[in-house]
């Protein structure tokens, strides 16, 4: 039985998860506005994807017998300096969440919620897999710099990612 600590706690993962695809969101705004397209779409990817890991949580606390609780979501980031900026901040809120499924896997090892931790585990490989995308995507634009052409062609390869749900 999952105790109301660790419900509250999942409920809250759900709620950043949404909040995630906000930012997002917002990042992909700014992209569209500076004329980049091609990582204006990769960052609506991200928001599929961010909604994907949402639903996953509210569907397992619904499988659970525990009714999922949406609340309000903080207003995202809006003012970014630039492309790599955007990917640190992304970057930044992805290690954010890596932290919160910690804390929320060491309740369930604490209560020996078993099947809460299985389920935790896809999240903790999905989040070294967010992680690493982030800093390469960041590496990658360091050494392009001001390379337009080198640009131009590293945004056509993003404006090609698809998200695909399990």
């Amino acid at each position: 039985m999952i105790s109301e600590k660790l419900a509250q706690a999942l409920n809250h993962q759900m709620n950043n998860e949404f909040a995630a695809a906000q930012t997002y969101l917002s990042m992909a705004s700014y992209c569209e506005y500076q004329n980049y397209s091609g990582f204006a779409h990769f960052f609506l990817q991200q928001v599929e994807e961010e909604r994907f890991h949402a639903m996953k949580i509210y569907n397992y606390l619904n499988d659970r017998g525990i009714r999922a609780i949406i609340t309000e979501t903080p207003a995202p980031a809006t003012a970014f300096d630039n492309l790599v900026h955007t990917f640190e901040v992304a970057l930044q809120q992805e290690k954010e969440v890596t932290r919160s499924f910690y804390s929320i896997m060491d309740m369930a090892w604490e209560e020996k919620e078993h099947a809460t931790i299985s389920f935790l585990n896809w999240f903790l490989d999905e989040q070294v897999e967010e992680e690493s995308t982030f800093d390469t995507h960041i590496e990658y634009l360091k050494r392009i710099r001001e390379d337009k052409n080198a640009l131009f062609i590293y945004e056509k390869e993003l404006a090609q990612r698809s998200f695909q749900a399990e």
